[in-house]
């Protein structure tokens, strides 16, 4: 089994190549973990900055001291890809990002679409954010990442038109599209911005703003997928084309 991941502000140790991890990280790792001498661990800033290191003891119920080694620095995926995310109702939000984590997506842009049943507003829609801000954060750490999602801001329409308009390939999936993501011509390198919308589906006003910006209509197959599981599958099959997953 694959070390686990546990994240950290520093990677400073004692001198000796000790580092003490505490707080709540490190009573994860000692209380529920249970990680015991000698076993292996993966410190990691979740920004790209990672050490892999060996549980040299555990000490109360809050931390665990690692003997670290060379702390690296993961490249940037390329393409990179960010998928735009209408809001959905209830926890399916959380879902969503949580799927996409683990597919190996590379930022998620929150989206209040004019069909979106949920909107975010003030103290509501900072709570919901930083929902979604941890769920990328624990999926990111179960999935052995260590350059995590970024999850931007709640955007406008007229915030993601602009986002497409500075991307290599911009995409929405919709059902007006003629042409299957699948076969797509995809960039080697540089944004690929997809757009997913809510269970309403994206209107026209909008479909028209984002086709201004240089975005194109695809379908993503047969099925109609909910709008929490068809940014996974499209980044999926967007990540299995590119030969990021290869």
């Amino acid at each position: 089994m694959t070390a686990p991941v546990f994240v950290v502000g520093h990677f400073d140790t004692d001198g000796g190549g000790r580092y003490v991890l505490d707080g709540a990280e490190g009573r994860h790792a000692v209380s529920v973990k249970r990680l015991r001498a000698g076993e292996r661990v993966v410190l990691t800033d979740g920004a790209g900055r990672w050490a892999e290191g060996e549980v040299d003891a555990a000490e109360g119920k809050d931390r665990l001291i690692v003997r670290l080694g060379e702390v690296v620095e993961e490249p940037v995926e390329s393409p990179r890809l960010t998928v735009v995310q209408a809001l959905p109702k209830g926890d399916r939000g959380e879902l969503a990002v949580e799927t996409m984590t683990e597919v190996g997506v590379d930022a998620v842009v929150p989206w209040s679409a004019s069909r979106c049943v949920t909107q975010w507003r003030g103290e509501r829609g900072l709570k919901a954010l930083g929902k979604w801000r941890a769920t990328a954060r624990e999926a990111g750490k179960q999935s052995r990442r260590v350059r995590f999602p970024e999850v931007a801001d709640a955007a406008t329409t007229r915030q993601v038109a602009s986002l497409l308009a500075e991307a290599e390939f911009a995409a929405v999936l919709h059902e007006s599209g003629t042409e299957p993501l699948a076969t797509a011509g995809l960039p080697a390198s540089g944004d690929i911005v997809l757009v997913v919308g809510p269970e309403g589906g994206v209107s026209p006003e909008e479909l028209a703003v984002f086709e201004e910006a240089g975005a194109r209509a695809f379908r993503l197959g047969r099925s109609v997928l909910r709008t929490s599981t068809a940014g996974t599958a499209a980044g999926a099959l967007l990540l299995g084309r590119t030969g990021r997953w290869s």
